[in-house]
């Protein structure tokens, strides 16, 4: 039985080390997927896929590896430097056309047990939409002030302001972690 994949989605650009998160930044994130021994998935390239893996890859002795789905091309900076197993595919499409079939959005989203969308812009909205059409489990880690560019928060079937609410939303999705036994 495989480890659970956690996908991050966010901000390509955007690391949100300190600000719209208030102490719950993606770094952190990335540092408690890797200590429940579970794997991560992200898009493979900067700002939160950045962040995340950096958080992840920084846990010693860690189980899990991090994933990093990338896009035709790759654009400079993909796979970022924190990134175990890098994901090569031809699918061109991201951002403002994340939704299109020729996007490695659809396969960030459906390869996810659980996905964590954090602030983002466009890109970060199709993964939300994917999700929701999909009927992956998700939950958006905002923080009090945090947006995904075009989501209502309304409409998004969980929200969090800190860690811990991802954590027991994780958890409760996903379950623990499979040993390597």
């Amino acid at each position: 039985m495989a480890r659970p994949l956690i996908g991050v989605m966010g901000s390509g650009t955007d690391e949100h080390t300190d600000d719209l998160l208030r102490g719950c930044p993606a770094e952190p994130l990335g540092r408690w997927i890797a200590e429940q021994g579970y794997d991560l998935l992200t898009g493979g390239g900067g700002g939160v896929m950045a962040a995340v893996a950096r958080g992840f890859a920084a846990v010693a002795g860690r189980r899990g590896v991090s994933v990093g789905i990338l896009p035709a091309g790759p654009p400079p900076g993909y796979p970022n430097p924190w990134v175990d197993v890098a994901i090569r595919t031809h699918l061109p499409k991201r951002g403002e056309e994340g939704a299109d079939v020729l996007s490695r959005n659809h396969i960030n989203v459906l390869s996810a047990a659980a996905v964590v969308a954090l602030p983002g812009g466009a890109g970060t909205r199709t993964e939300v939409e994917l999700a929701l059409r999909y009927g992956r489990p998700l939950i958006a880690l905002l923080g009090p002030e945090g947006a995904i560019a075009g989501v209502d928060r309304a409409g998004l079937p969980a929200v969090a302001d800190t860690l811990a609410e991802v954590a027991a939303f994780v958890r409760q999705i996903v379950g623990p972690a499979v040993p390597d036994d």
